[in-house]
């Protein structure tokens, strides 16, 4: 086997193998070149070349959103090294093991005006969740930061920084190791199974007529099925599920807007749980957000096995655990409390389902009938991958068959890297995947598709309403150059001609008819990945939308 000369870069490849770390993503350039040799020639990795160190980063988070393994990134020294930040930030926020390894200058060499040289150390502190700063030298000490960088983003899931300095001549190889690198396991603690002092919550559970529980981004299948039906049958519980819930029961509310948006104040005061239990990730409606912190419940409970955000500014009690593990040690102790909460909530959300229906089948061609549309022709069992700003917020509204896992990245719900997050995805699970953007967040991360990977079943659906679309939405929008040029960023671009360069299928949708059509063909074409680009009139959109909210009425 061939590798680096240099003993630094042969303990870093070495202890990643022994830790059974598969996925490297590596963006081509000099400084790296030890890494990249070292790794690019042992069979126990799975390489993959992207130029572009942003797109590289959010297409290992990807991978790692689906193997729920580590997935390694390998850059050279400057600033292509601060081009990962978006991407760490979202693996901070979204709980994914990142492990960024970054080739230096030596120390000797910073701030002292050579080329390619910015402090690299702790350059990510504010979101990693661990920093190894190595020195030039292999030694036992940075084989335990490399050890403990690994470990800690297993344990924490989170992205961790490696920063290896190296001197030149840096293409130099060896046919044989010249390091005997110290591998260390640390014990992983068990997470906590049962309720700490179980008695008194099971006390405050059973005596609560009116409880909420609120799921935000989380994996499918990990709640055991007797506690959805635990859920669902409970006369005191309403429990709220967002599309990257991933939970799915007839019972349950997986349209938060569409029930509370029309609410008054009475309506929220008879809404207001005493008990809010919540789980999973970030949640997308700042209805239902906006409403917890004015209402605030007794008790709010988060479960997650390491953080908890005191969203709604009520937490009183942070349960270090798997919800599954949760929900089973309570539902061991309680009982059902009489009570006509879930059964008024129910009845006005299935009013508002026949309103939604009623006003979706008489609305012209727009985002909304576009979304529709698009989430009925999903193929069962495939996996949906959503951008961020008015595209989550839409595919909220429309029901999404429970086959189909959706994810979207909602860390820190930024439209850098959707596209190249979708790819990653792709490629690191098997199945299915569509993945539906809006045209500014695609054109912003549109070097995704620079990248020899793409599977040929890969399916991109692009809304183009010509802007931000999402700003029309939001308050405070005024038809003024100002908000046109600033913040809507009105365009007429397309990507017609990124397709033709990059060997995709491109199919072009603007009214029903050639939507149903296009639809067809981007499913029924696999010769190459393929675009779908919808085209919906700018204008009318949010007008549609806000109507839907007055209709429900």
């Amino acid at each position: 086997m061939i590798y680096p000369k240099i003993a630094l870069a042969q303990s870093i490849i070495e202890i990643l193998s022994a830790k059974g770390i598969v996925n490297i993503i590596i963006s081509p350039g000099s400084r790296n070149a030890p890494l990249t040799i070292g790794f690019a020639q042992n069979s126990n990795f799975k390489c993959y070349s992207i130029a572009d160190e942003r797109c590289a980063a959010f297409f290992a988070l990807g991978i790692a959103q689906q193997t729920k393994q580590p997935t390694a990134i390998v850059c050279t020294s400057g600033s292509a090294l601060l081009n990962y930040y978006p991407a760490l930030a979202e693996a901070f926020y979204s709980q994914i093991p990142l492990i960024v390894i970054s080739a230096d200058r030596p120390q000797s060499k910073i701030d002292i005006g050579d080329g390619q040289t910015i402090r690299q150390e702790n350059v990510f502190a504010n979101h990693s969740v661990f920093n190894a700063n190595l020195t030039e030298d292999a030694s036992e000490e940075n084989d335990l930061k490399i050890n403990l960088a690994i470990e800690t983003a297993i344990r924490l899931k989170g992205p961790v920084h490696i920063n290896a300095p190296f001197e030149e001549p840096l293409y130099e190889t060896t046919e044989e190791l010249s390091v005997k690198p110290k591998i260390c396991h640390t014990e992983v603690e068990n997470s906590l199974k049962t309720i700490e002092n179980r008695e008194e919550f099971v006390s405050i559970w059973n005596n609560a007529k009116r409880k909420l529980i609120l799921v935000g981004v989380n994996e499918a299948n990990v709640i055991d099925r007797e506690i959805i039906e635990n859920l669902a049958s409970d006369p005191s519980v309403v429990v709220l599920t967002e599309t990257t819930s991933n939970l799915h029961h007839p019972n349950f509310i997986n349209s938060i807007d569409t029930l509370i948006t029309p609410f008054d104040d009475s309506d929220f005061t008879a809404f207001n749980p005493e008990v809010l239990v919540t789980f999973g990730g970030m949640v997308v409606s700042k209805r239902i957000k906006g409403f917890l912190r004015k209402y605030k419940p007794k008790q709010h409970w988060h479960i997650d096995t390491l953080r908890a955000y005191d969203t709604f500014g009520a937490l009183t009690k942070h349960f270090e655990m798997k919800p599954n593990d949760f929900f089973k040690d309570l539902f061991s102790k309680s009982s059902f409390a009489e009570s006509d909460y879930f059964s008024s909530i129910d009845s006005v959300y299935k009013e508002r389902l026949e309103k939604r229906k009623e006003y979706l089948s008489q609305i012209n061609f727009s985002d909304f009938k576009v979304f529709e549309k698009v989430i009925e022709s999903l193929p069962k069992n495939s996996q949906l991958q959503i951008s961020n700003s008015s595209a989550i917020r839409y595919a909220q509204l429309i029901d999404i068959d429970e086959s189909i896992e959706v994810f979207c990245n909602r860390g820190t719900s930024g439209i850098d890297g959707s596209t190249s997050t979708a790819i990653g995805a792709a490629v690191g699970n098997e199945k299915q995947n569509v993945f539906i953007t809006g045209d500014i967040s695609f054109l912003y991360d549109s070097n995704a598709l620079w990248n020899a990977y793409i599977p040929k079943n890969f399916k991109i659906i692009l809304v183009n309403n010509g802007g931000g679309g999402i700003f029309r939405i939001l308050p405070g929008h005024e038809e003024k150059p100002v908000f046109n040029t600033y913040f809507e960023t009105s365009h007429h671009l397309t990507a017609e001609h990124l397709a033709k360069m990059y060997k995709m299928n491109y199919f072009v949708s603007n009214d029903v008819d050639s939507l149903e059509s296009g639809l067809k063909s981007l499913y029924e074409t696999n010769d190459a990945p393929g675009i779908l680009e919808i085209f919906t009139p700018t204008l009318v959109n949010d007008q549609i939308l806000k109507q839907y909210f007055k209709f429900l009425n």
